[in-house]
């Protein structure tokens, strides 16, 4: 039986092999609707390109590097399955490393030391700045992804951090609250993210002509449920009687409502409770969490695209995102 060609998917859809091959290869400029049609015909025909050939004729390998903080964190594992599904579509590998947000990990692979040769690299730093890349001497493309680190000469798709946690005390405020906490300040450390969502925080207070309680802020090390737990019992053992609680990650905002639980706090009764990314978890936390969704798959396909795009587009590129509002804010259960 001959080997599914280009043209064959091309006759099933009704475009042009050119327009296959952009698909294909991350080329040129094709429709969301046309790209996924071309992708379900791929598969359909049973189409697989030849990788050696490939490489010959593009220069290309067929894969890429993503480069993590930690897989253990919910939405860094979600992040990473979304960004794979994104290439697969593209007949992209994608090769995932983990940093563990330490500057000499992610300093290698910023060079591409010890990995495979790949086409490009999406990087979510944690520890390194803008100055520190700059300095790179690999000349594979680079895509940043999360930590705001600065301007710099690489394109870098983010979530406006500021903007969406404005968003998330806002709606805190809609449904009445007026003694918000924030869980997930951060003096020391890779806290960028922090500041970002704290400048949110209190823009939405400051707006809503509401004074900021400083006591209300409460720290953590880092963003794990552990660190959110911390936080509660503070607030617990301090009389803090917050009305509702916007923590940094959805990590924290679980390890609060944890310790609430088993302190017969209800939520939302007593305390309201949103969080931010939006992980699968809290679906079925009970109750399900409130939460900032940021729009991962135009987020992972941006990144891809900005990977290959000639000329390079430096600079920050923003994606949307939107509240979801569950049962944790008195919203549905869902």
């Amino acid at each position: 039986m001959a080997r599914p060609t280009l043209k064959d998917v091309a006759d099933r859809v009704g475009v042009s092999a050119k327009t296959v091959s952009n698909v294909v290869n991350g080329t040129g400029w094709v429709t969301a609707e046309l790209r996924e049609r071309v992708q379900v015909a791929l598969v359909e025909v049973g189409y697989r390109p030849n990788a050696a050939a490939r490489q010959l004729r593009s220069g290309r390998s067929g894969m890429i590097a993503l480069a993590v903080p930690e897989l253990s964190q919910p939405y860094f594992a979600e992040l990473a399955a979304s960004l794979v599904r994104e290439a697969q579509g593209r007949l992209i590998t994608v090769l995932v490393n983990q940093t563990d947000g330490l500057a000499e990990v992610e300093r290698k692979i910023s060079e591409g030391i010890g990995a495979t040769a790949v086409d490009g690299i999406i990087l979510s730093p944690l520890a390194l700045g803008a100055s520190d890349l700059e300095g790179r001497r690999d000349s594979t493309p680079l895509v940043l992804l999360g930590e705001h680190i600065g301007t710099s000469t690489f394109p870098h798709v983010t979530v406006d951090n500021t903007a969406a946690a404005k968003a998330a005390t806002q709606h805190l405020l809609s449904i009445g609250c007026r003694r918000i906490a924030a869980i997930g300040a951060q003096d020391e450390g890779p806290n960028e993210t922090a500041l970002l969502r704290l400048a949110g925080y209190r823009a939405a207070l400051e707006e809503a002509g509401i004074p900021v309680d400083e006591s209300l802020i409460l720290p953590v090390d880092a963003f794990h449920r552990e660190d959110g737990a911390r936080a509660a019992r503070r607030i617990l053992s301090e009389g803090l009687q917050p009305d509702a609680i916007f923590a940094f990650n959805d990590l924290l905002a679980l390890g609060a409502m944890h310790v609430l639980a088993t302190a017969n706090v209800r939520v939302p009764d007593d305390v309201a409770v949103i969080g931010f990314d939006d992980i699968e978890e809290g679906r079925y936390s009970t109750p399900t969490l409130s939460s900032v969704s940021p729009n991962t798959g135009e987020l992972v396909a941006r990144a891809i695209d900005l990977l290959f795009a000639q000329p390079p587009e430096p600079g920050m590129h923003t994606v949307g995102f939107t509240i979801a509002h569950r049962a944790s804010t008195k919203g549905p259960a869902q």
